[in-house]
């Protein structure tokens, strides 16, 4: 992203397919907020029973979520950093939990826009400079002493495990007005939102480990 959006926008990404064969596919928590755009055939949810819609913002998962996908699929995803989305969306993030909330249903008519244009635009590039467009003219001011309450505690979260109690006083709060907060950024409390790092932790070094098990894993997490 560009710099202005950044601190808010952790990356974007695309996946294309033109195949006739049904393909399934397990996703699992990752601890982000996306918002996704289907230019080609929407993907269905196993686990849901029903289609994705066309264009959504999807809140946190607590459990893993099998889909299904045929023929040519063209997705666009705006990944948020861990607090970004609360800059673009005026309503707390907890309340995306467990959701695929269709775009038509925000109320916002410049998003609808957006999807419109993208079903248009030829490269990825046009792509990201419409998405980018649409976000710096929504971008809105943030408690900035919040905001870096929170980014500070999820560096540390990223680092290493640690207690709320010491997240919470690493941010000047009580654990009360930490869970509070840290839950309207980012969508899920503190303690969940740990689990969910340390399962990605354990995924990346299954990849780069493969021979290590799970007790040594365990261990390590």
């Amino acid at each position: 992203p560009t710099p202005l959006l950044a601190p808010f926008i952790k990356h974007y990404w695309f996946m294309k397919i033109t195949d006739v064969l049904t393909e399934q596919v397990r996703i699992v928590p990752t601890g982000f907020i996306s918002l996704i755009f289907h230019r080609g055939n929407r993907i269905f949810s196993a686990s849901g029973n029903t289609f994705q819609p066309k264009a959504f913002l999807c809140g946190h998962e607590t459990v893993y979520t099998d889909l299904e996908y045929t023929g040519q699929i063209d997705m666009i995803c705006v990944v948020f950093q861990p607090a970004g989305a609360k800059a673009f969306f005026n309503l707390p993030m907890s309340e995306l939990n467990g959701l695929r909330v269709d775009i038509h249903d925000l109320g916002n008519q410049l998003l609808s826009d957006l999807q419109k244009s993208l079903e248009d635009a030829l490269t990825n590039e046009h792509c990201v400079l419409l998405i980018e467009q649409f976000l710096l003219n929504r971008i809105k001011t943030l408690a900035d002493y919040n905001l870096n309450r929170i980014d500070t505690a999820i560096r540390q979260i990223n680092y290493q495990p640690t207690e709320l109690n010491a997240l919470a006083e690493s941010s000047c709060l009580s654990s009360r007005q930490f869970n509070r907060v840290f839950t309207e950024y980012v969508g899920t409390g503190p303690k969940e939102f740990q689990r969910i790092i340390r399962f990605q932790r354990a995924l990346f070094t299954l990849q780069h480990q493969p021979e290590i098990n799970l007790a040594q894993l365990s261990a390590v997490f």
